[in-house]
């Protein structure tokens, strides 16, 4: 699995809060593309992104690769959905609402496999590249005393939005902590932005997060002055045991969010964007080429796209690389 950069942290660290210029807020269109659905079979239209919420890094980064595909990919637009993120848009792809998406490798996995939110119902899909890490964050605020998993017995927890790769993995990881989702904590299911609002009000003690680094809505709640992230580092090796290679330990760097003076361990899984096998050889190949060869453009957009790597990005084992995509890497490795 590709590791996290140096050069990745060092621009996470400096990064105050996800940029996004005007130039590519046009690329942020109406949730449904139109024409969308025959622009896979090569003779242009637009692209429609299944991204996820506003207040992550799915949303402005998916305006960022809109806008270099719409300047890149010959006799093709782009525009972005807002969703719950990972089920959510593996679906979409699979009823060809979206033609392509971001997922978490975890439900990646599981789509391609045809378990967990797609038991018997394995998707026909392919990945156009490892894209950055996603770090599973789980947040409290220093008056609830929550400082491990365990302590959010008997809490109200967020696990994250319905249909989210979030929502898999806190589940997960508060089973591997011993816990039952189900009766030991009082589940609620939210959104980051969402999140952030019921930690501030009290209606919830703790939530968690699966997204890049910084995370805007996170940011928001730091500068309050009393945001505390739970280390989970301790389950990584027990998760990637049980469901795949796909979950591993890494830090969030100190710095990353103001007050944070300490690295936290925690959970990290690689995000891949993800189309349809039966999308055109020669797009899949354009659209990886506009993305990774615009790796600048895009980090303007959001740090996380740092991270981008044509020399690792198609090292995945989990998810097939797309044909044409995998022809760009090997290329781009020459």
């Amino acid at each position: 699995m590709p590791s996290i950069s140096t050069k990745a942290r060092r621009a996470r660290r400096l990064a105050a809060a996800a940029v996004i210029p005007a130039l590519f807020l046009s690329a942020c269109g109406s949730p449904a593309a139109e024409g969308g659905g025959g622009a896979v079979d090569g003779s242009g239209g637009t692209l429609s992104i299944a991204t996820g919420g506003t207040g992550g890094v799915y949303y402005p980064l998916g305006g960022g690769f809109a806008t270099v595909i719409r300047e890149n990919v010959d006799g093709y637009d782009a525009t972005v959905q807002e969703t719950n993120a990972s089920v959510d848009n593996m679906l979409l792809i699979k009823s060809g609402a979206a033609q392509l998406a971001f997922s978490v490798g975890d439900v990646a996995a599981d789509a391609v496999e045809g378990v967990g939110d797609f038991e018997g119902d394995p998707l026909d899909v392919c990945s156009l590249g490892n894209v950055y890490h996603n770090f599973l964050q789980p947040v409290t605020v220093k008056d609830t005393g929550i400082k491990s998993v365990e302590d959010m017995k008997g809490k109200v927890v967020s696990v994250g939005a319905p249909g989210s790769a979030t929502e898999v993995a806190a589940v997960r990881t508060l089973e591997a902590a011993g816990l039952d989702p189900k009766k030991d904590i009082d589940r609620r299911q939210l959104g980051v932005a969402e999140t952030v609002a019921a930690l501030r009000d009290g209606t919830i003690d703790a939530g968690f997060w699966s997204g890049g680094l910084p995370t805007g809505a996170l940011i928001d709640l730091a500068a309050d002055g009393d945001m505390v992230l739970i280390p989970i580092g301790e389950y990584a090796a027990p998760l990637a045991e049980k469901y795949g290679t796909y979950y591993v330990e890494d830090d969030i760097p100190a710095g990353t969010y103001e007050g944070q003076d300490t690295a936290v361990p925690v959970v990290a899984s690689p995000n891949v964007l993800v189309a349809s096998k039966q999308m055109d050889e020669q797009l899949q190949q354009d659209i990886t080429a506009a993305v990774f060869d615009k790796k600048e453009q895009l980090v303007k957009v959001h740090p996380a796209a740092a991270e981008l790597d044509p020399a690792t990005a198609g090292e995945l084992q989990f998810i097939e690389t797309c044909p044409g995509s995998k022809k760009y890497f090997d290329g781009a490795g020459s």
